[in-house]
């Protein structure tokens, strides 16, 4: 399992994307709400590592706001190898730039995080499924296109690792 640094959208994208985790259910298809206990909600992760030290983050982004109120407007549904479902908003300037100084801040403070969401790598994105099966990948896209476009305000932000029960809010 991976520790990661997400945030997390307003209530009305919140609402929809889980009426979509719905939806795939109903398609035959696990979504994020039926993983690890439900403890997962919408948000896009910014960092990942297999594991963070909460004290150690929270030192490195001290004076940084994680949760600033970026405007997500996700546009596309996408894929990963692996069968991994997912909603991307559009690429901004800001939200480039602040995923940039996030990892700044944390590789300054030696904390390792995983190669795929290195600046110049990061494909910024909403995961609905970690386990689409092949021949129920279109229908699940299908559903993705019925919803979209789902505009989002970043709100909130926290460093989670569902694996430990670690789930530590950041400003």
């Amino acid at each position: 399992m991976v520790a990661a640094l997400e945030l997390y959208l307003d209530p009305d994208a919140t609402r929809r994307i889980r009426v979509l985790w719905d939806a795939l259910e109903a398609e035959g298809v696990q979504s994020m709400r039926s993983l690890l206990e439900q403890r997962h909600r919408p948000h896009v992760s910014l960092a990942v590592a297999p594991r963070f030290d909460p004290e150690q983050v929270a030192a490195a982004l001290r004076g940084t706001i994680v949760a600033t109120p970026l405007r997500l407007d996700f546009q596309h549904a996408g894929q990963f190898v692996g069968r991994v479902l997912w909603l991307g908003p559009t690429v901004t300037p800001e939200l480039l730039a602040h995923h940039r100084l996030v990892h700044d801040r944390l590789a300054a403070a030696g904390i390792t995080l995983v190669e795929h969401y290195q600046p110049g790598r990061w494909v910024p994105h909403c995961t609905l499924s970690m386990r689409v099966p092949n021949v129920l990948m279109a229908a699940a896209v299908r559903r993705c296109l019925e919803v979209l476009p789902v505009a989002a305000t970043v709100v909130g932000a926290a460093l989670t690792d569902h694996a430990r029960g670690i789930a530590h809010p950041l400003p």
